[in-house]
């Protein structure tokens, strides 16, 4: 089913996770039917049995509060000045048009006195405005701005007047424009006093033209000048508000005593215990629902790029995962009571983000972390409302949170980090939360909830540490348990290896050692590097003594009477034999990618030449490897160690300087030639993987006999 529709397997798998978290959220969130409402008389006294905020009364109150704050405004009386100061110079700016343009006109009219027929005509308006709109060319910016949105019917009409008239236009809107910037002005009372002021100018001695131009000018002059102070005046709700103390609802208070009336206050009272679940609403089991839906969707974009196959691994972990989460909290809810309450802190809130983050990804673990946070608001739902369920969610989302940002190995290999972020940071935020509450640190239920909390962290950590193997064994084809069990000489596969092929077996011994060694140096899964050199080379068991390593002393080489077209034939086949052994003991899929990959696409150099001689159409790609290349940054390394360890072994008297020659040259020739492109190792990690063979070999091999052929070896 899952190779033919893998999306609907995905799709169906994530509705049977998110249906088994419903019921098992269902009890806890669906009303239970009670005959209370407003009118009704009380069959018994019903007091509160818990202490909570009534945060509507708290909320109305504190609103009350704030609509009685009176707004605050800011006075500017330097707007006046500003105001003044434009009108003073725009009228000294005309004085000096009026005298430069008289003046032009008088040296004009003497210069034509000496020249018979020669007529000056007299400046008019047009001239006066545009010599007055050049000196503006000189003014600030703002006061510029000013000029320009005088309107143009007012510079026409002032180069009409006379200086007398000038004057009187001049005082007699400085005069009311100081009287009435003197007020507050705020933008909803502008057009009041702009009405007042214009109105004080009809009363004046002034012509109707004159008017005109003083009304031009209080129509620009007169602005606001008292501004809506927004951030003092919140701030002054916000005191108001702050200063309203919370109305509470206490424990073991009245609500409605025996065969009274309940009325509306006590009914909201009982709704907000959640007492009274008269009137049973489908909304929670909804919520709970679309809650679920949007988790779904959630993890559907965090594995969006993936393959199918790895969609549906990571769907059967986060769905497993989730449920046994779900149900060990279930189960704290449970037996908790009123009394009991800190017991929940014992659910290990990280165990589940541990084991997503470490087996799958970091994301998944966040995520996981999130929804066991609101998972908790639905299975406490009898809490809601209260102080105990937003602290006891926002200790489940820390502690949650905190178990992801270690990194993505076991626990046990990280002993110190691990500790900190899973046992000491959710210690120190659970006695915060506990100080938050104001609950006094020397009191007997203090002292359990913050040691509740301390074993729930300690919990988690055990956990995870202690089922890390097991979950490892039933998540991955590669966990410890089953490395450990292939990595034993009793293997059949080592066993027959070991018999029919010594040479081939002993030169995976040393490959494995020097391609552990480098792995671990740059971060790698060194154990399953291991194992997989073990059975690289597998099948060479099928045909040993075609291969160098497996000759008797003095043997001669078989190779010598095939052609170099049946010898290729005979090396390929080892890659190839060796996959099928391991499919057929379902080896864990990285060891038999290495078998795959260990040769990658490189050239079998020896038999090509020989081939080429005999036949110079031989095509080179008939004498490659038919690969992949190295897919991962542990088979790089395995086909590094396997040429390295062959080529030195055959080496005459090897010395330190020529294996760290040989090893430098042979890692250039593969980054030449491709081999390495895919397999996502950066230059600092293939100096690093370089010294470390490089230092594996140095100590391994000395003075050693030579073999048969070293070309051949290099190929094998």
């Amino acid at each position: 089913m899952t190779k033919r529709h893998p999306k609907g397997s995905i799709i169906f798998l994530l509705v049977v996770f998110n249906l088994i978290l419903f019921l098992l959220a269902f009890g806890s969130v669906r009303q239970k039917q009670l005959h209370l409402q407003v009118g009704q008389p009380a069959e018994e006294t019903i007091r509160a049995t818990k202490t909570l905020e009534n945060t509507t009364e708290t909320e109305n109150k504190r609103k009350l509060a704030e609509e009685a704050v009176v707004p605050e405004y800011t006075f500017l009386p330097d707007i006046k000045e500003n105001q003044i100061t434009y009108v003073e110079k725009l009228f000294d700016l005309i004085s000096e048009v009026n005298e430069e343009v008289q003046k032009n006109y008088d040296d004009a009219k003497a210069s034509a006195g000496n020249t018979p027929g020669t007529v000056i005509a007299t400046p008019g308006v047009e001239e006066k405005v545009a010599a007055l709109k050049s000196k503006f060319e000189k003014v600030d910016e703002d006061t510029l701005a000013f000029y320009q949105s005088v309107p143009e019917g007012f510079f026409k009409g002032v180069f009409a007047n006379s200086a007398e008239d000038l004057t009187r236009v001049k005082n007699k809107t400085l005069e009311l424009l100081d009287n009435y910037l003197s007020q507050r002005i705020r933008q909803s009372t502008l057009s009041q006093t702009k009405q007042d002021a214009l109105f004080d100018l009809q009363l004046s001695d002034l012509s109707a033209e004159l008017q005109q131009e003083v009304r031009f000018l209080l129509n620009v002059g007169i602005v606001e000048n008292e501004f809506y102070n927004e951030k003092k005046t919140e701030e002054l709700k916000q005191q108001a508000k702050d200063a309203v103390p919370p109305v509470m609802i206490y424990q073991g208070e009245i609500i409605a005593r025996e065969g009274s009336q309940i009325d509306a206050k006590a009914m909201e009272k009982l709704e907000l215990l959640g007492m009274n679940k008269q009137n049973t609403s489908i909304l929670p089991l909804l919520s709970l629902g679309l809650l679920l839906i949007f988790q779904g969707f959630i993890f559907w974009l965090l594995v969006f790029d993936r393959n199918q196959e790895e969609k549906l691994r990571l769907s059967l972990i986060y769905g497993a995962t989730m449920i046994v989460a779900v149900i060990m909290m279930k189960l704290f809810q449970l037996v908790q009571t009123e009394q009991l309450n800190y017991l929940a802190l014992i659910f290990p809130v990280a165990f589940a983000p541990l084991v997503l983050t470490i087996f799958c990804n970091r994301r998944l673990g966040m995520l996981a972390a999130l929804m066991q946070m609101l998972m908790a608001y639905f299975l406490y739902f009898s809490s809601v409302g209260t102080t105990y369920l937003l602290v006891l969610g926002a200790i489940y989302l820390f502690n949650g949170l905190m178990a992801t940002m270690i990194q993505r190995k076991p626990l046990a290999s990280q002993m110190g980090k691990s500790l900190i972020w899973v046992i000491l940071f959710p210690f120190c935020f659970n006695v915060i939360m506990v100080i938050y509450q104001g609950m006094a640190l020397a009191d007997s239920k203090t002292l359990l909830t913050i040691m509740c909390g301390f074993v729930g962290t300690v919990l988690s950590y055990l956990l995870s540490v202690g089922l890390h193997p097991y979950i490892q064994l039933l998540l991955t084809d590669d966990s410890d348990i089953v490395l450990n069990e292939l990595s034993n000489p009793n293997h059949p596969l080592l066993k027959e290896l070991l018999e029919k092929a010594p040479g081939t077996y002993h030169h995976s011994m040393m490959v494995a050692n020097l391609s552990a060694n480098a792995v671990a140096e740059i971060g790698g899964k060194s154990l399953l590097t291991r194992v997989a050199c073990y059975y690289h080379d597998i099948g060479k068991v099928k045909h040993p003594n075609f291969f160098v390593e497996n000759l008797p002393n003095g043997a001669e080489n078989p190779h010598n009477y095939l052609l170099p077209e049946d010898s290729k034939q005979i090396i390929f086949a080892h890659v190839t034999d060796g996959a099928k052994i391991l499919e057929s003991y379902h080896m864990p899929k990285m060891v038999l990618d290495i078998c795959w990959q260990h040769h990658g696409t490189t050239l079998m150099r020896f038999f090509y030449v020989k081939a080429k001689e005999r036949n110079p159409e031989v095509k080179e790609s008939d004498f490659r490897y038919p690969g992949p290349k190295p897919q991962t940054r542990e088979a790089a390394v395995v086909s590094i160690a396997d040429s390295c360890e062959a080529a030195v072994r055959a080496m005459d008297h090897p010395t330190q300087e020529k294996v760290q020659g040989f090893v430098h040259h042979l890692i250039e020739d593969r980054i030449k030639d491709g081999q390495l492109d895919e397999c996502g190792l950066t230059m600092k990690e293939i100096r690093m993987i370089e010294k470390s063979i490089i230092s594996g070999l140095g100590s391994t091999f000395h003075s050693r006999i030579k073999y048969p052929s070293l070309n051949k070896k290099e190929e094998e």
